[in-house]
């Protein structure tokens, strides 16, 4: 069964009759087109087309095995508009905006237009083989990037540098950075998605450097908390919480887990060294096309954990005004347990 036979078979139970794709790696996903926003998808019985304007022509054919229409709005949607007729259509409710949805109503009167949520997704959870080379891949990239960048991250430098080094390096080896890269110092630790700033690094801080690489549109997650010096007593002792709470969540991962089960593991781990209430995030995302994907790991997910998918397992703590840790890894579910991609050394504090 092809992927478009599973989405067509997910519409089914879904209670439509088409899907209007404006998500751009479901996008991808459905169709191999690489040209972001700027293409959509319409699958409609035993049809799938592409839309796409004449800047992306040679790309579109390049890319898709997909027909292919070339138009901008609203010329894409009254192509579209005949043979949509009485059917009810789905949309995606988490990316399209008020104002395209109007579009939509506009041009598709005869439609029943109806929100869905994660069709797609649901998919994109199980990694091919082929994607998981891609992401292996980034995540090698990523890993000797940080293995090249770690000694100049010391008293004196800025963060913005380390930055700056980083993304360099994956570039060099042939990747882009998966997101903005974080790396937060001191008491800018205490941040969970502080960005890398002039803030000059200091003796006997931690480090938070949280990146990842992207290569053919696949990304890698990771992150290490280093120490510049001694960085004393009590972020010595968030640190070993962390890394102890991190390590056994990994060891629990496994095809049937539940994903709030995972989440527990590590917070209840913490919360017995008392730093359950600085956990302020949940433990971790699927990672693939996007960054941030299913399966969901908190603590309300209904998400089952199946061989093939790629994780992040994170514990965090967050302490204003002393700093931060956080400690990831990128982990794909395999048929026996798990197999953990990054590489980076983590340090024994």
């Amino acid at each position: 069964m092809t992927q478009l036979d599973s989405l067509r078979a997910a519409l089914g139970r879904a209670g439509v009759d088409a899907l209007w794709i404006s998500d751009p790696a479901n996008v991808r996903a459905v169709s191999g087109f690489t040209g972001g926003k700027d293409g959509k998808v319409l699958v409609a019985g035993d049809g799938a087309t592409l839309y796409t304007d004449a800047r992306y022509t040679v790309q579109a054919q390049e890319e898709s095995a997909l027909p292919q229409v070339i138009a901008r709005p609203p010329e894409t949607y009254r192509h579209a508009a005949g043979a949509l007729q009485g059917l009810r259509v789905g949309f995606e409710a988490d990316r399209l905006t008020v104002a395209e949805l109007d579009d939509l109503r506009e041009h598709w009167p005869g439609a029943d237009l109806v929100p869905t949520r994660g069709l797609v997704q649901a998919l994109r959870r199980r990694k091919s083989g082929a994607e998981l080379a891609h992401i292996r891949e980034a995540q090698r990239i990523a890993d000797a990037a940080f293995a090249g960048v770690r000694p100049s991250i010391q008293a004196g430098a800025r963060e913005l540098d380390i930055a700056l080094e980083l993304e360099l390096a994956m570039r060099r080896a042939g990747a882009q950075s998966a997101f903005e890269i974080i790396v937060a110092s001191g008491p800018n630790g205490a941040r969970p998605h502080g960005v890398a700033s002039t803030r000059v690094i200091r003796d006997g801080e931690l480090v938070t450097v949280d990146m990842g690489a992207r290569v053919g549109g696949y990304h890698s997650d990771m992150t290490r908390t280093v120490a510049v010096g001694d960085p004393g007593a009590e972020l010595r002792r968030m640190y070993r919480a962390v890394l102890e709470a991190e390590e056994t969540a990994i060891a629990a991962v496994r095809p049937g887990v539940r994903a709030a089960d995972l989440d527990r593991v590590a917070r209840d781990l913490l919360t017995g060294h008392g730093l359950g209430e600085a956990f302020a995030h949940s433990l971790g995302h699927g990672v693939g096309l996007d960054v941030h994907e299913g399966p969901s790991l908190r603590d309300v997910s209904e998400d089952v954990l199946e061989a093939g998918m790629v994780i992040t397992i994170e514990p965090g703590v967050y302490v204003p005004g002393v700093g931060g840790v956080r400690i990831e890894d990128l982990v794909l579910v395999t048929e026996t347990g798990h197999e953990v991609l990054s590489t980076s050394v983590k340090e024994r504090l």
